[in-house]
Formats: C-alpha cells, sequence, structure tokens
C-alpha cells in the first residue's frame, strides 16, 4: 500500500482543531469586546485621551508577556496543558474587568488578559499546524481566525444590543459590566472542551513520548501512514535535539531568516491598522456617521465583512496558496484603505465613507487575517518552533501596543484632523499596506502542501542559504531504526 494514498480521520482533526481555535475565539473576542465599552468606561473612570488609549492598549502589554513565555510553557507543560492555562487565565480577566471598582484594578485584569491572549496566539497555531495533515493544514489552521473573528463578530453584535437597550447613563453606570462579562460564555465552553483533545503528537515525539504520538497519528489516519509520518517526525530530530531541543535555538544564517519572515509578516499583520477597526471602529465611524448606535452597527458589519472573508479564504488558502493570497491582500488593503481615506477627505456622503472599509476587511479577512497565523505555525523546525512563533508574535503585540497607544491621540489630534478630515490613521495603513506587499513578494515561499519538516529549506532558499542537514539523515527510516511502538 502507498503510504501517501490515505484516509484521514479528518472529523476527528475538525474537532479537535476546532477546540484549539477557541484560543482564537477568546482572543478575538477579548480584545474587540472593548470597542462597545471603551465609550462609557472612559466617562465613568473620567479619562483623558491617553488614558483611554492605555484602557485599550494595556492589554498589548500583558500580551507581550504571554508571548514571552508561552514557548518554555508550551515546550515544558505540553500544548494542551499550556491551552488550559490560557482558558483560565481568560476566566479571570473577565471577573476582574467586569467588578473592577477604579481603572487601575481594570487595567490590572485587563493586562492578565493580555497575558491569556498573548499564550492562545502563540500555542493555538503551533497546535493547529503539528496536529494537522499537510494536505489540509490551511485550513485546520485557518480556523484560529475564523474562531477569532466570529468571537469579534459576536461581541460587536452583543455591544450594539446591549447599548441599544440602555439609556446612556445606565450605559456609563452598568452597561459596560454588562458587555465585557458576557466573555463568561465562550471561556466556559473552552475550559470544558479542552479535556477531551490530545497532546501535539509532534510535541510528544520531541519529548520521547513515542506511544502517545503514535497512538494520536493512529486516530488521525491508517495505521500504516501513522507509523510513516511518525518516521518522518522522529528522523527529523538528531538525537540531540531529542534530548536538548532547546540548545538548537541561536541566532545564525539558518535562523535569522525565518524570523525575518515571522517577524515581518507578525508585523505587517498589524500596520495594515485591523486593530484600530477592531478596538476604536465606532470611534473611527462616528468621524463620518455622527451616531454612536450607527458606528457600532456599521463596525458590526465590518466584522461581517471580515468573518466572509476568512470562510472564503479557507477554501483558497490550500488551492491557490499562502503567498499569492497575502500579495492579493497586501495590494487590495492598499487600494480600499485608500479610497476609505479620499471618502473621509472629502465627507463623500452615506455609505460612501465606509464601503472601502467594508471591501477591506473581506479581503483582510481572505488573507492575512487568517494566513500569517498558518504560515507563523508552520515555517519553524518543530523543535524551535514554539520561540520563533513567540518572538514573531512579540513583534505583533509590540506593533499593536504602538497602533493602538497613538491612534486615539492621532484621532483627537486638532491638527490632523483640520488637515486630514478623520482620515488620517487610513492613509497611514495604505502606505504600509504596499510595503508589505514587496516584503511578501521577496522574502516569503509558497510553503502550502509542504510537510513542516520540509519547509525550512524553502524559506533559505528565497535567502541563498543552505539548510544544515542533520547527521542522522543518512539512516534509514525503517520501524525498527527509529524505535516505531508496536502494539
Amino acid at each position: 500500500m502507498n503510504t501517501r494514498q490515505k484516509r484521514y480521520n479528518m472529523k476527528y482533526v475538525i474537532l479537535c482543531c476546532t477546540v484549539a481555535a477557541f484560543g482564537g475565539l477568546l482572543m478575538g473576542y477579548d480584545s474587540s469586546i472593548i470597542s462597545g465599552a471603551i465609550e462609557p468606561l472612559s466617562e465613568y473612570f473620567q479619562l483623558t485621551p491617553a488614558e483611554t488609549g492605555w484602557a485599550v492598549s494595556n492589554i498589548l502589554l500583558g500580551s507581550l508577556v504571554g508571548c514571552f513565555i508561552a514557548p518554555r510553557l508550551s515546550d515544558v507543560l505540553g500544548r494542551k496543558k499550556s491551552l488550559a492555562i490560557t482558558a483560565l487565565l481568560f476566566t479571570v480577566s473577565v471577573i476582574g474587568t467586569a467588578i473592577a471598582h477604579n481603572f487601575t484594578v481594570f487595567v490590572i485584569f485587563r493586562m492578565i488578559g493580555g497575558l491569556a491572549i498573548g499564550l492562545a496566539s502563540v500555542i493555538s497555531p503551533i497546535y493547529l499546524a503539528e496536529l494537522s495533515p499537510s494536505k489540509f493544514r490551511g485550513r485546520t489552521t485557518a480556523l484560529y481566525a475564523v474562531c477569532c473573528v466570529g468571537g469579534q463578530s459576536v461581541v460587536l453584535l452583543t455591544n450594539y444590543f446591549i447599548t441599544k437597550s440602555m439609556l446612556p447613563d445606565a450605559m456609563i453606570a452598568l452597561g459596560w459590566r454588562y458587555i465585557l462579562a458576557t466573555a463568561l460564555v465562550p471561556c466556559a465552553l473552552f475550559i470544558f472542551f479542552i479535556a477531551f483533545i490530545p497532546e501535539s503528537p509532534r510535541w510528544n515525539v520531541l519529548k520521547g513520548k513515542y506511544d502517545a504520538a503514535l497512538d494520536t497519528l493512529t486516530k488521525i489516519s491508517n495505521r500504516e501512514h501513522a507509523e510513516s509520518v511518525f518516521s518522518e517526525i522522529k528522523h527529523s530530530f538528531s538525537a540531540e535535539t531529542a534530548s536538548q531541543h532547546k540548545a538548537r535555538f541561536r541566532l545564525d544564517k539558518t535562523t535569522v531568516p525565518l524570523l525575518v519572515i515571522g517577524i515581518g509578516l507578525a508585523v505587517g499583520n498589524q500596520i495594515s491598522g485591523i486593530n484600530v477597526i477592531q478596538y476604536f471602529g465606532p470611534t473611527l465611524l462616528k468621524n463620518v456617521s455622527g451616531s454612536v448606535d450607527s458606528a457600532l452597527l456599521q463596525t458590526f458589519w465590518l466584522s461581517v465583512c471580515q468573518f466572509i472573508g476568512v470562510l472564503a479564504g479557507m477554501t483558497l488558502i490550500d488551492k491557490v496558496g499562502r503567498r499569492k493570497l497575502l500579495l492579493l491582500g497586501a495590494i487590495t488593503s492598499c487600494i480600499f484603505l485608500a479610497y476609505s481615506f479620499i471618502a473621509f477627505y472629502y465627507h463623500l456622503p452615506g455609505l460612501l465613507p465606509v464601503i472601502g472599509l467594508f471591501a477591506y476587511m473581506i479581503f483582510f479577512g481572505m488573507t492575512w487575517g487568517q494566513i500569517v497565523w498558518t504560515v507563523l505555525g508552520e515555517i519553524f523546525p518543530t523543535e524551535i518552533r514554539s520561540i520563533c512563533v513567540g518572538i514573531s508574535i512579540c513583534a505583533m503585540s509590540m506593533a499593536n501596543f504602538v497602533i493602538s497607544t497613538t491612534f486615539p491621540i492621532m484621532n483627537s489630534n486638532p491638527l490632523l484632523i483640520d488637515m486630514f478630515h478623520g482620515g488620517f490613521p487610513l492613509l497611514l495603513f495604505a502606505i504600509f499596506s504596499l510595503g508589505m506587499y514587496f516584503f511578501t513578494f521577496r522574502y516569503l515561499p509558497e510553503t502550502a502542501g509542504v510537510s513542516l519538516e520540509k519547509i525550512h529549506g524553502l524559506v533559505l532558499e528565497k535567502f541563498n542559504v543552505e539548510a544544515e542537514v542533520p547527521a542522522s539523515s543518512g539512516s534509514t527510516k525503517t520501524s525498527e531504526s527509529l524505535n516505531i511502538p508496536r502494539h
């Protein structure tokens, strides 16, 4: 039997990946929930524009810490246990922010939520990439983006209905607390379902837990193919790597190119301004809508557009490929953000100012909104994957922090408002998107359908660097030589 002609138990894979992708749902829910609460919350605590920016962006400092500790945590405890810790931290954050009696307490618990976001943004994509068959890896890892954007859509609609059902004074007194507390529902679901998923087979191989790894691989496909995949995974580790994999990470000619791509894509995901729309959508759209309710509803429809884009992208990512879609996303972001800037600048009436943003959200969801997470989960070798993804997501959090902190200041600056009529951030993001087109064109190879163990070499080819061949590469990959467990 040709082991490449295999049948996958995709129901099992999708169920496991969906549970792991709940980390993305909570990330989207927790990061976007502030959009509906920030206006009444700012009035409740009497915040300045700078403090309002801090109320939103402090979560990113917590996320930065989470990104730093996620590699160590997931390598020591495993991907599954680390996801469980993430779910508990999300729950603590939701309860703390909803009952906060002063601004300092609110910030502390929101930073705990940021810690959970940092963990989820590193560990969930790693788990999804390591569990998924290479043929379907793009679609399964896209579940993270689906859950993330789905969580954003749900919370934005919740924000709208809570805001519509309460008077302004009631929103300031209690409404924002109700909005924050709604996140307890997905937290409870995540904690419950995570008990039923397996550990990553690649992490088990890395830790020498071969029986557990092969058992999970056998549940994913037939026994013969599972043994073949097990052999390929184990063969990718040298004997030294299997016991001392921490020592393998170092900045040299083979890791720097990987980090250039990882950090570049992670930062590029942010500098197109996606989180300004997610965090400050109502604030931005008030510049043209003039009504909080109308701005909240438009923000919800923007998230729906992104969700539609993510679903469309799932059907394309393994067929069209990562690189082509990212190039498409970068150039369309530039075009539609530039259009929106012009619409803001000339005060175009009705929905004309937001049509460009609707189109931007669809194409961003189809491309950068999901593919970056897929690529980050797959371009790094297994033995250094967690730390490299952590570094990349740290860079993403730092870029997000800078943008989220400066946006309220730019958006309320009298000079910028007078010169650009509220559209200056959109012009800035359009220019950055054009830069990401050229970065992607130059450095990113196509990784669709390529096994995780072979992607490293493709990346290095883009930098004219030759990949190092493990010392054990000349050995045969039989079941006996690779110590495949037999039952």
